[in-house]
């Protein structure tokens, strides 16, 4: 028993030191994105504002469209707002956590540069949490996902609960991470081809991004099945918006999201691992003859 508590003890202050780890870490890279921010700020502000209108933009003509016809199919105009507001702030949180080529991870494996992560006394996968890290330069899409968010909920009938917020947050985080496994998934390729795959994640999540705004109602079973499955736009907005703003009324809905990216995850997890082994082994032969890219 003593044996036991001790272990438990143990693990705890290995997590507990892991999180502070983590913080630490995390205030770091936030200093050097306001560092970054501030060495120009007239630069800094029409970058900012120029991301925030260009990422607007991409909703634009959906907004435009349900405002015309007062909503698209079985969604109402605010409930399409809804909807684009959660996927933009699935893009704003992909800019916040992972920006700087952690992302678009196929870059790093394509240009030699996994080195760089690899030779940090850490894990490799704290640096990739931590590293991409940007508060203030990557909430130009963030703020305005959330402030439609904010709106159309205050204009829609919904019954918002400290439940139903909870839902809300764990399923804007596993869209993340089914958009972050995803690239990892295709990035994965750079290992084996770093060449021709260097650029498969920016294009990957680019179609993703490009995909997530439209309401998927009315496709064929078939088209629908790939577009959760092989090609997971749906779980990026539009099957988690049916489930928070009570469309689908079935009691696991809620809850696919969350599971369909733990099955993401782990497949990820094996295909990028095995990538990682084969590196260990080859390392990278793109730049071999030409020395080490920076």
């Amino acid at each position: 028993m003593e044996a036991n508590i001790q272990t438990l003890e143990h693990a705890n202050v290995r997590t507990f030191g892991l999180l502070v780890r983590l913080l630490r870490l995390w205030r770091m890279y936030a200093a050097l994105d306001f560092t970054l921010i501030m060495a120009n700020m007239k630069l800094a502000l029409v970058w900012y504002f120029s991301d925030m209108v260009i990422n607007l933009a991409s909703v634009t003509a959906l907004l435009l469209l349900a405002e015309r016809f007062a909503g698209i199919g079985a969604w109402t105009k605010d409930q399409v707002i809804f909807m684009l507001g959660y996927a933009t702030t699935v893009s704003g949180l992909m800019n916040v956590l992972f920006g700087y080529n952690v992302l678009i991870i196929s870059r790093r494996l394509g240009r030699g540069q996994l080195d760089h992560t690899l030779i940090q006394p850490q894990p490799i996968w704290v640096s990739l949490l931590t590293e991409g890290f940007m508060p203030f330069s990557g909430s130009s899409v963030l703020l305005p996902g959330i402030g439609l968010l904010a709106w159309s909920a205050s204009r829609l009938s919904l019954a918002i609960t400290p439940g139903w917020l909870a839902l809300l947050l764990l399923n804007l985080a596993a869209s993340s991470a089914i958009l972050v496994s995803f690239s990892f998934l295709t990035g994965s390729l750079a290992f084996w081809a770093p060449r021709a795959a260097e650029e498969i994640s920016s294009s990957s999540t680019r179609l993703l991004t490009q995909l997530k705004v439209f309401p998927l109602d009315g496709l064929s079973p078939a088209l629908l099945g790939g577009l959760l499955s092989v090609l997971p736009v749906g779980f990026l907005a539009w099957y988690p918006s049916r489930a928070l703003l009570g469309l689908n009324s079935a009691s696991w809905a809620g809850w696919s999201t969350p599971l369909a990216a733990l099955i993401f995850a782990a497949a990820t997890s094996l295909i990028f691992g095995k990538g990682m082994r084969h590196y260990g082994r080859t390392g990278s032969q793109r730049y071999s003859n030409l020395g080490h890219r920076s």
